[in-house]
């Protein structure tokens, strides 16, 4: 593969490459979604590499809603229920990881005295099975793993997805289009909990603090390595069968808006590196060509620091699954890496007892806490806690923000056309196209935007005024306006997760443009809902920015964004309000 630039590699290379202004927009014709084929960019150096990891960091701090992190509040871990079984035990475990809001749990734990320093711990998300965290068959078994993890020497604790077993104040999927606008959502949700569980673990006594890592398979693969990719406390991990580049998870507690602009699944999981990391896949399902596509990318990251060793790759000859040869192969990967143990036959799986669901289930015969909220005070409390992260950042951190919610960017290099009166615009490697005509003039630029594109522009009493100033103008026509109007398959209900929403796109538009002119300073005006997108491309621009245009009865409540600017995570990250205070 052709070595690629930091840039370059930010793209999907599923997506053609253009090196002029393309006939047709490729935000109309190239489409991602969860079984997309992607390909692993190539990084030339691991200055390049740090520097992607850290914006892939913070665009799923992002779409989950946790940049900035929330407050963490007492967990007020309640403990009971406890079992011992020879050489560990077992216990119930209910978490409060925000107010009002209840994890459960069971937290298996060796019998024997802590080594000094204390035991590893490992987090122990589970997958889609039916039984969640308390599945047990041949297919895939949460207690066995659990069971001769803490056997072996670890602190186990494995927890549930929202809305199974014991965690069901909420469903499994839940997410309305207002709750989109504060990044509210099952993966949202989880990837808090799953943070939450490391705190939790750290705080145990005999655990070791330096020493806590995750595994979980399928859903719980994607909850293992996001938890990962954003905390660094998880000092090793073995995500199993779900890093792939032939599909990204199905659940929408896999999928949330904003999370996979211009990413996919390989990238996020080449985050962990250096830290130690066993991929395990399965012949018969979407990691099967991880010996031959998926490994090596990763590896080729581990590369970068010089710790090649820190990962590696087993493939069962089986259906999706965690079953015993797929457990025993972390085992033996986390006993080298982790325990220092050599001998192999310490790291087999051993007979387990299964315990009654009875004496598993935290809320069996036992209510939720007096203060338990209901889906709606989830959600309350969820809101509440965005605006109070959203009202502490700077205003570099605010411009930030507001970035990643919409998923723009100021172009290094704009290709430009100009035939005539017109001009026709593309970000170098993207493919997009935006079109639009310019007026000569003399003066700081004007950039025009009408909602019904350049021809409705044209004719408009607005610009008619603006002509009289004899200053130059720039009418754009924002992406899906005027004459770039086009079909664009919007039915996936993962759609959002990798594309941005046509509000967003008119915005990067309006950047697009401003870039292009390289202007010292310009006026943007916007004729009606344009006029809100220009809000918004004149908040994220480096650049000084005169916008005196009105928003009408656009107050930045969230109806206006459902009605007139929708934009996932747009009031997390501060909405009208942030927008406002970066224009002043």
């Amino acid at each position: 593969m052709a070595r690629r630039s930091v840039f370059a590699a930010a793209l999907l290379l599923a997506a053609p490459a253009f090196a002029q202004v393309p006939a047709q927009d490729s935000r109309n014709t190239f489409i991602p979604n969860t079984d997309t084929v992607f390909t692993p960019p190539t990084y030339n150096t691991l200055a390049e590499w740090q520097a992607r990891r850290e914006h892939l960091r913070k665009q799923i701090l992002s779409a989950t809603g946790l940049l900035p992190m929330p407050v963490k509040t007492p967990l007020h871990p309640q403990i009971f229920g406890r079992i011992e079984n020879q050489t560990y035990s077992i216990e119930k475990v209910l978490l409060e990881t925000m107010p009002g809001y209840y994890l459960g749990g069971n937290l298996y734990r060796p019998l024997k005295p802590a080594p000094e320093g204390g035991f590893p711990a490992i987090a122990s998300p589970h997958g889609h099975w039916n039984y969640g965290r308390l599945e047990n068959t041949d297919v895939a078994s949460v207690p066995a793993r659990c069971i001769n993890l803490a056997r072996q020497g670890y602190v186990v604790f494995a927890y549930d997805m929202v809305g199974y077993d014991d965690t069901i104040q909420t469903p499994h999927d839940f997410a309305t289009r207002r709750d989109n606008l504060w990044d509210f959502g099952p993966l949202p949700l989880q990837l808090w909990n799953s943070i939450r569980v490391v705190d939790f673990l750290e705080s145990l006594p005999g655990v070791n603090p330096r020493k806590i890592g995750a595994t979980g398979a399928s859903g719980g693969g994607t909850q293992t390595f996001l938890l990962a990719a954003v905390d660094d406390r998880v000092a090793f991990d073995a995500p199993v069968n779900m890093i792939s580049t032939i599909m990204q998870g199905g659940s929408p507690c896999e999928n949330t808006p904003g999370l996979r602009f211009d990413t996919f699944n390989v990238e996020f999981g080449a985050i962990m590196a250096p830290r130690p990391m066993m991929m395990v896949s399965a012949t018969g399902d979407w990691t099967r060509n991880t010996p031959r596509v998926e490994y090596p990318a990763i590896k080729a990251i581990y590369e970068l620091y010089d710790r090649a060793a820190n990962v590696d790759m087993v493939q069962i000859q089986a259906p999706h699954n965690y079953n015993k040869l797929s457990r025993e192969a972390v085992y033996r990967f986390f006993g080298h890496k982790i325990l220092g143990e050599t001998d192999d036959s310490k790291l087999t799986e051993k007979s387990y007892r299964v315990e009654k669901l009875g004496d598993m289930l935290a809320l069996f015969n036992r209510k939720l806490p007096e203060n338990a909220l209901d889906l709606e005070g989830v959600r309350r409390e969820w809101i509440e806690r965005a605006r109070e992260a959203a009202a502490r950042p700077t205003a570099e951190q605010s411009r930030e923000m507001l970035q990643l919610a919409l998923g723009a960017e100021w172009p290094r290099r704009v290709i430009a056309e100009m035939p005539g009166e017109r001009f026709l615009l593309t970000r170098e490697g993207r493919g997009d196209r935006v079109t639009g005509f310019w007026l000569h003039g003399q003066g700081t630029p004007i950039v025009f935007v009408h909602p019904d594109g350049a021809e409705a522009a044209r004719k408009s009493p607005e610009l008619a005024a603006l002509v009289k100033q004899g200053r130059p103008i720039y009418v754009v026509e924002a992406f899906q306006t005027g004459g770039a109007v086009a079909p664009r398959k919007r039915d996936d209900k993962m759609f959002l997760t990798f594309n941005r929403s046509d509000d967003a796109a008119r915005v990067q538009d309006i950047l697009t443009a401003m870039a292009w002119l390289k202007p010292t300073s310009v006026e943007l005006v916007g004729v009606g809902k344009a006029a809100i997108w220009c809000q918004f491309a004149a908040a994220v621009a480096p650049v000084p920015v005169i916008f005196k245009s009105s928003l009408g009865s656009f107050q930045g409540t969230d109806e206006n964004f459902l009605d007139s600017f929708f934009v996932p995570g747009i009031q997390r990250a501060g909405g009208l309000a942030a927008a406002k205070a970066l224009t002043k």
